[in-house]
């Protein structure tokens, strides 16, 4: 039977992994999930394992709370006894984090195919340490699952067809994961009950280049109570932000909520008439549920969203951010595009690993 290691650090990552993981239990891959420890979440208990039918992790390395450089090498090091030890056939990596490149190295520098799940994405922006590590680790995979067709694209303009990989297009395990978790959430969530409004606008901020900079903060809080007298705004926010907030005596008008998690995520986004956000997964899942998307970023992964007129970038420019508003308010579109596998790329993926 064929090994697959599997390397997480992150809750978003352990969703898309268990898309893969229910179709490697169906055609008979061995899989082991290693949890690096990168965002500590006292959310991932077991009841979050049981509710959303995921692998409990094998390892554990509780590896977070560190510099980039800290955090990468010393799950590097964890990782590499790991695999010294199990011998998998392939390593398994989703997306852009600190783990998804230390999980990367480690098989490579043991001459253990790398599997990147989520290749061929790119931002264009060096700063975001997201993109250094996509871009590394694409370079050392030998298997690259790319979401569309634009992340097939950048890989053939990086020269990747003359190197020995594999560029295989399968969609986008979030689209499966949506699907798959949309039933549950309308069992598990009652987020609803406590959101008053029967028609709202549900915001996400969390990247720091928005929430550690005092004037693009004060421009998204600026446009966004603009917006909130038009219709209510509901806005899950961190704690860190809340006092961030506080400390500029930047005054929120609209409704702030606790962090929610996936079912409650999934319960606002298919309420809410519209999504504003700073997050390259929720930009896809207010696709996957019918909504248009303002983001409030310079630049996207997900260019197709835009190209499509479902998404309009607008930095943390308040005039933007209401005129954005102002497009998307009357705007009808067809969300029936196929433009992300349409659920089915996890099991595309996982035939193709069973056939390396």
């Amino acid at each position: 039977m064929k090994k697959i290691i599997t390397i997480v650090g992150a809750r978003p990552q352990f969703i898309k992994a268990a898309t893969l993981s229910r179709q490697f239990q169906l055609i008979g891959i061995d899989e082991k999930i290693i949890h690096t420890g990168q965002h500590f979440d006292a959310n991932m208990s077991d009841v979050f394992f049981e509710e959303m039918e995921i692998p409990k992790p094998a390892y554990q390395l509780d590896i977070h709370g560190v510099s980039h450089g800290a955090m990468t090498g010393r799950m590097l090091e964890g990782i590499e006894k790991i695999l010294m030890t199990e011998q998998p056939d392939g390593v398994l990596v989703y997306g852009d984090t600190n783990s998804t490149l230390a999980g990367a190295l480690a098989a490579a520098k043991l001459h253990i195919p790398v599997i990147h799940v989520e290749a061929g994405l790119r931002s264009f922006n060096m700063k975001m340490p997201e993109e250094i590590n996509r871009i590394l680790t694409d370079r050392i995979s030998n298997v690259l699952f790319c979401p569309t067709d634009t992340a097939v694209n950048n890989l053939k303009r990086e020269g990747f067809e003359n190197m020995p990989v594999q560029i295989i297009k399968n969609g986008d395990v979030m689209q499966d994961a949506a699907i798959y978790y949309a039933a549950k959430a309308e069992q598990k969530s009652n987020i609803l009950n406590r959101i008053s409004f029967p028609e709202f606008v549900l915001a996400t901020i969390h990247r720091q280049e928005n929430t550690d900079s005092p004037e693009n903060l004060h421009n998204i809080i600026t446009g966004l109570n603009e917006i909130n007298r038009q219709i209510p705004v509901v806005i899950p926010l961190h704690p860190r932000t809340r006092n961030i907030l506080a400390q500029l005596n930047i005054v929120p008008e609209f409704k702030l909520i606790e962090p929610v998690g996936y079912f409650d995520m999934i319960m606002l986004l298919k309420s809410c008439k519209l999504v504003i956000t700073d997050s390259g997964g929720v930009q896809k899942e207010a696709f996957f549920f019918g909504k248009h998307c303002i983001t409030l970023r310079e630049q996207t992964e997900w260019v197709e969203l835009v190209e499509n007129g479902f998404n309009i970038l607008t930095g943390s420019d308040s005039v933007k951010l209401k005129t954005a508003f102002e497009v998307f308010d009357t705007k009808q579109s067809d969300f029936s595009i196929d433009l992300y596998g349409k659920g089915l790329a996890a099991e595309k993926a996982a035939k193709e690993i069973l056939s390396l």
